[in-house]
């Protein structure tokens, strides 16, 4: 029985050490009809104790896991997604008021006036809505904390969609409203808008811009771009945001004028960019002044898969967790102007980080090849994917290909009694096999290797509310961490949908931008 710590790794590390077995020898897993697993016999003795953990204190390892476990499972403070829902309504009712207020009682008798109307009521709506685009992909970390990283990205994608609609009609009402009170045709009309009216012309083009990010955001069109291209596309709502600005201070009826709806939209202003600007760039330049990441090692794990250590000052400190993500931009020759958000492989320590990556392209690629002291410019922690958002004392961790580098950080954040599904096709496929097996023996837990294709009977089986049962008997008393390709995310929710495990126990970390 090897007495190294588990966590170690072998140094220099481009190829694996045959002598080195940091971890106990697995067991010959048990197969049936194409699952396989491994669990911690009733009377074992304690790995935990053959490999100490060097990583003391709450914030990361088996002894910070197996305090966690001897109080109660805490829920995390879901008032904050309660308070952002009734700041953002009453915000956006304020928006309206200030239309109404603005609209003096039979102002409104024309056909062109209940158009103009009608825009203008829009256009109020509709950079409200562009402010709180803006703000949702701010990075601020407590905006995150209280609503969850995937959550902001549907909403983001949801409002995408109203935004869009309301600057539409807001452009369309105006045009014909404006067209039938000057009686000109429509295009005239239009025409003669643009070039009279201030920042109209900036208005127009903010429009275009939005209208070609909508169309970025069309998922067989998103799925055709490389990240980059698609992340500096996307950057292009701040334009929207700058152009609009011009517009509706300058022409808004509400705003052009001083007063309380000039100051209340001037502080809404003031407010989303200095979300932007500490959450994009002063948080994560105090971080990187503060830890001065750098590549550590390097260390293949499959003929496609890396796993890259990186060591800093002061990780002690780090606010991370295991199951959260950083978006990490390698100052390499070729390299140093791609971020691209990867999970940790393992829970934080106050030695190294640990990323795992799937080669899918050339930045990808390129990431075999660093260097040892490579600079790593980093933003994050980010995500909610983590051990204190369960609100139940024991777990269901479902991981398919990449997806168990956060599963597998989790399984030690997480109480005992934790039951993993690793999907894969083949055993070739599989990662940290020899981690899992470790960490199931010293946490109690059992991992459960589900291989072959999607139409193998076995995994079949038991993606099925009786297979799922049958495997994981009390299923909906256990929180469901997600994490993989969309196929076994849709079909593992489908199956927790009809088992009717409450949606508040689902917890997800989908591979999606």
């Amino acid at each position: 029985m090897s007495s190294e710590d588990p966590y170690d790794r072998p140094a220099g590390g481009r190829s694996r050490d045959p002598e080195f077995a940091p971890y106990p020898p697995p067991e010959p897993p048990r197969s049936d009809g194409g699952w396989s697993t491994t669990t911690r016999s009733r009377e074992p003795r304690s790995y935990a104790q053959d490999a100490p953990d060097h990583r003391p204190g709450p914030g990361g390892g088996l002894d910070a896991a197996r305090h966690r476990e001897t109080a109660e499972v805490e829920p995390y403070d879901r008032s904050g997604r309660l308070f952002f829902h009734i700041v953002f309504w009453s915000a956006l009712a304020t928006s309206v008021e200030l239309w109404w207020l603005n609209t003096p009682s039979g102002s409104i008798n024309t056909t062109a006036d209940i158009l103009i109307a009608g825009g203008r009521l829009t256009g109020m709506v509709g950079g409200f809505l562009l402010l709180a685009q803006v703000l949702l992909m701010s990075r601020v970390r407590w905006l995150e904390r209280w609503i969850g990283a995937h959550s902001l990205l549907i909403w983001h994608r949801e409002l995408g969609a109203f935004l869009l609609l309301a600057i539409l009609a807001h452009a369309g009402l105006i045009a014909v409203g404006y067209s039938k009170l000057t009686n000109e045709p429509v295009v005239a009309g239009t025409w003669r808008l643009l070039n009279t009216y201030e920042d109209m012309l900036s208005a127009a083009l903010a429009t275009g811009i939005l209208i070609g990010i909508a169309l970025l955001a069309i998922r067989a069109i998103r799925r055709m771009m490389n990240y980059e291209l698609w992340y500096y596309l996307h950057l292009s709502t701040y334009l929207v945001l700058l152009f609009g600005y011009g517009h509706q201070f300058a022409t808004g009826q509400e705003l052009s004028k001083p007063g309380f709806g000039r100051y209340f939209w001037a502080g809404l202003y003031f407010f989303v960019i200095a979300c932007v600007l500490w959450g994009r760039i002063i948080a994560p330049i105090a971080f990187n002044v503060r830890h001065r990441l750098r590549v550590e090692d390097v260390v293949p794990e499959a003929p496609d898969m890396v796993s890259i250590y990186i060591s800093g000052n002061r990780l002690d400190e780090l606010d991370a967790r295991a199951g959260q993500y950083f978006r990490w931009r390698f100052l390499t020759k070729g390299g140093w102007w791609q971020a691209h958000p990867f999970s940790l492989s393992a829970a934080p320590n106050e030695q190294w980080l640990r990323l795992t990556v799937k080669v899918v392209g050339d930045h990808t690629e390129s990431l075999q090849y660093l260097e040892p002291g490579t600079r790593i410019f980093a933003e994050g922690p980010s995500g909610v994917f983590t051990a204190d958002r369960a609100i139940r004392p024991r777990a269901l961790l479902i991981a398919g290909g990449s997806g168990i580098a956060p599963i597998r950080a989790l399984l030690e954040d997480l109480p005992e009694h934790t039951v993993v599904i690793y999907r894969s096709r083949s055993e070739d496929e599989l990662l940290f096999r020899d981690e899992l097996d470790w960490l199931a023996r010293a946490r109690n837990a059992q991992v459960w290797y589900v291989i072959g294709s999607r139409e193998d009977p076995a995994p079949r089986h038991l993606f099925t509310a009786k297979g799922m049962r049958e495997l994981v008997p009390d299923v909906r008393r256990r929180d469901i961490y997600l994490c993989g390709p969309p196929g076994l995310v849709d079909v593992s929710m489908r199956t927790m949908r009809k088992l009717r495990v409450p949606r508040r126990q689902m917890h997800l970390d989908p591979f999606e931008f």
